[in-house]
């Protein structure tokens, strides 16, 4: 966008209304939800806000942009804390113009908290999807909610949610729980309406809340003292991906395989239904149908073979799998694929 978008974040439907404006298009508003939809020449998707009591509200974004898109929060202002949870492709933030920026990877979080005369700057890639949750607390609002907690809490914290004129730049990244991610998406897919959805977003905005200050006080111990798996969780699912496509043609039981990735069997089934939106024998089995018909593709073997090749032991059950997937059974795929070839070589 080379249209300069101005944005405050004093409150959430504030970011929402000021995009809106300067984008010229309309957004809804009821009274705790305000949402934006881009235009189509900016992208596709939403930005929807959420406001609570005591300072508390939620930015929702969901979207796909057609180009980069960079824009700073409005300076001289009191910027609420942000909790933001980057659930989908990688995007970047920094305080200050000609400062580098940071990458917020998929399923990182940050905690960032930016002075009056400092600034918050996104960057925004396009033709990615971006999804991102953020939690924003204004906190001369809720010092009213926590300051009979104070006293008990960690020092860094105490300083953290005392400093309600946003004096001090705060910031913290690291890779968020699954029950956090798990926490998140009860929230946007919530389909309560009225009191009950206000009271129950309310509700998980707070867990979110509580798990992630867990999750910081966590950090603050050695690594080998951290109870709470984040990071190491989901590198050890990526290096069971890893296993099951290097060794489709023997691949093991689920049991086993979190065994050797380090992970007991109830954690890498949920995170593979966090990150891959399924259980770890339903990609195993997708991955198979999948590379069986690049075998079928790009390879002289025949169908038995190929069956063995992608760890299936029955003709049968492959032939059932593979249809249901495709819409075709394995032999007529082949069927296909060889007159395309015919035609191509007597064209």
């Amino acid at each position: 966008m080379r249209k300069k978008i101005s944005i405050q974040d004093h409150s959430v439907h504030k970011v929402v209304i000021d995009l809106a404006t300067s984008l010229g298009v309309d957004y809804e508003q009821t009274h705790h939800e305000c949402c934006v939809r881009l235009p189509d020449e900016m992208g596709s998707g939403y930005v929807r806000s959420f406001q609570f009591d005591f300072g508390v509200g939620v930015v929702e974004t969901d979207y796909l942009l057609n180009k980069e898109f960079r824009f700073e929060l409005e300076k001289g202002t009191i910027h609420p804390l942000k909790v933001i949870f980057n659930r989908e492709s990688s995007f970047f933030h920094g305080f200050e113009e000609g400062k580098e920026l940071h990458e917020v990877r998929r399923l990182e979080n940050t905690m960032v908290a930016s002075t009056p005369t400092n600034n918050h700057i996104f960057k925004i890639p396009a033709n990615v999807p971006i999804c991102i949750f953020s939690l924003e607390i204004n906190r001369k609002l809720f010092e009213e909610k926590i300051e009979s907690f104070l006293p008990n809490m960690n020092t860094d914290l105490i300083d953290l949610f005392r400093d309600v004129n946003g004096i001090k730049q705060f910031y913290y990244k690291n890779y968020y729980s699954l029950e956090i991610s798990k926490f998140i998406s009860e929230f946007t897919e919530c389909e309560l309406t009225g009191f009950m959805r206000q009271v129950y977003l309310e509700g998980k905005a707070y867990e979110i809340l509580t798990f992630q200050l867990k999750q910081y006080l966590d950090d603050l111990n050695e690594p080998d003292k951290r109870l709470i798996l984040r990071q190491s969780t989901v590198e050890s699912i990526q290096k069971a991906t890893s296993i099951i496509r290097d060794e489709i043609e023997s691949m093991d039981n689920v049991v086993n395989l979190a065994k050797r990735v380090g992970l007991n069997q109830n954690t890498l089934q949920n995170g593979f239904q966090q990150l891959y939106k399924t259980s770890v024998n339903e990609y195993i089995r997708n991955y198979r149908i999948e590379k069986a018909k690049e075998f079928l593709e790009s390879s002289d073997l025949n169908i038995t073979q190929i069956t063995y090749k992608v760890g299936i032991n029955s003709r049968s059950y492959f032939s059932k799998l593979f249809k249901k997937k495709y819409g075709v059974s394995p032999k007529q795929y082949l069927d296909q694929i060889r007159n395309q070839k015919d035609d191509s070589r007597s064209a």
